[in-house]
């Protein structure tokens, strides 16, 4: 059986509100080829993509979420530089910036399983495994989203947020790993409204920031070994 084909872009650091455009239209178009097929009895194979960009200061309250959960006001995200986004994701708020590594799959689940609870449980069997490559050991915290370092014990701290969309079975929105951002930007919020657990990063924890590129690598590789697809660049 031939793997499912997903085109990888990297993007850089991009504006928040063109990547979240950018996304909705790739869904809009996926969305489009799958109504057809079941109208006119086709069977052609929406495009997929895994889009990794980083953006600049940017806090997103998903359609669930709390927004007393964000402890600034427009004063203060002015002196901050950062942005404030209402979103179509699931989850509660969190925040993007610089050294972090965002990843918004837009995939059709259709050509893997019909499960949003598996896809997320292998969105984070994704993370856990490029973090062990670079000698983190973490794992999953009973309840709640994301991937953290000693879920089990009082010192828990979060290193990767993750809330998503679906719609026809199609994916948009995605991960957060923390590589080597400013960590200071988490304590304007209650990130994913969870007020008693800290936030890290791959640096914080390594002593060192790990290589940008080579981590997004990493996690482009193990998603498409969880997944069982084939990237194409």
């Amino acid at each position: 059986m031939n793997q499912p084909k997903v085109r990888v872009h990297n993007l850089g650091l991009v504006d928040y509100k063109n990547a979240w455009d950018l996304q909705e239209e790739l869904l809009k178009k996926a969305v489009e080829v799958k109504i057809q097929n079941r109208k006119q009895k086709t069977t052609i194979l929406p495009e997929q993509h895994l889009i990794f960009c980083e953006h600049p200061h940017v806090y997103t309250l998903g359609k669930s979420g709390v927004q007393n959960n964000l402890l600034l006001n427009d004063a203060k995200l002015k002196e901050l530089e950062a942005e404030f986004y209402k979103i179509n994701r699931g989850g509660d708020i969190t925040y993007h910036g610089p050294g972090q590594l965002v990843m918004y799959p837009i995939l059709d689940l259709e050509q893997f399983f019909t499960d949003i609870h598996k896809y997320m449980r292998l969105l984070e069997e994704a993370v856990i495994q490029t973090l062990a490559h670079f000698g983190i050991h973490s794992k999953r915290y009973d309840g709640l989203t994301g991937v953290w370092l000693d879920a089990e014990n009082a010192n828990a701290r979060k290193i990767c947020a993750m809330g998503v969309k679906c719609s026809r079975w199609v994916t948009m929105h995605g991960i957060a790993l923390n590589i080597a951002p400013d960590l200071k930007y988490f304590e304007h919020i209650i990130p994913c409204g969870i007020q008693d657990k800290a936030v890290t990063s791959m640096a914080k924890e390594m002593g060192t920031a790990p290589n940008f590129e080579e981590v997004r690598l990493m996690l482009s590789k193990k998603m498409a070994s969880v997944f069982q697809f084939q990237l194409m660049q």
